[in-house]
């Protein structure tokens, strides 16, 4: 059996910590349980919930990593991309049509079998994902399907 519990807390560098705050606060009625400012650099803890954090940094200017355009999927190093999971159907649609209205996707649903999910960048334009287990047997890459939001 994993001894681990799950995962404490993702860092990562944004440009703009009060952007940054503003689109995943909101989105995920986060609870920001840290934001401090420490010499050149301030940083948050965002509780996305279900003992889930995102830990932003907010470095000095001059920075080589913030704001710069991102390389496409898996040519980004050691962390391509942060998938949040989402038990409820329900706040799953609920989070979809947020991100949505947020311009942060279209809101395309892929159905990977044993999991659904819909992919977003956030405003520093790292991908993310919102992710729902299912109970249905896994699809390849090819065999999945993509399901457009449903407008109305």
């Amino acid at each position: 059996m994993p001894l681990a519990d799950g995962c404490h807390h993702v860092a990562l560098v944004t440009e703009d910590l009060d952007r940054f705050l503003e689109f995943w606060v909101p989105l995920f009625d986060a609870d920001v349980r840290l934001d401090l400012t420490e010499g050149p650099m301030r940083h948050a803890l965002v509780d996305l919930g279900g003992g889930f954090s995102l830990h932003p940094f907010e470095l000095a200017e001059g920075d080589s990593t913030a704001g710069t355009a991102l390389p496409s999927m898996f040519e980004r190093g050691h962390l391509d991309h942060v998938a949040i999971a989402i038990e409820d159907p329900t706040t799953f649609e609920l989070l979809r049509r947020r991100l949505v209205d947020l311009g942060a996707t279209d809101g395309t649903l892929t159905d990977f079998g044993m999991v659904r999910s819909v992919w977003f960048e956030d405003p520093d334009g790292m991908g993310c994902e919102i992710a729902q287990w299912t109970d249905a047997p896994a699809r390849t890459l090819d065999e999945a399907t993509r399901e457009p939001l449903e407008v109305g």
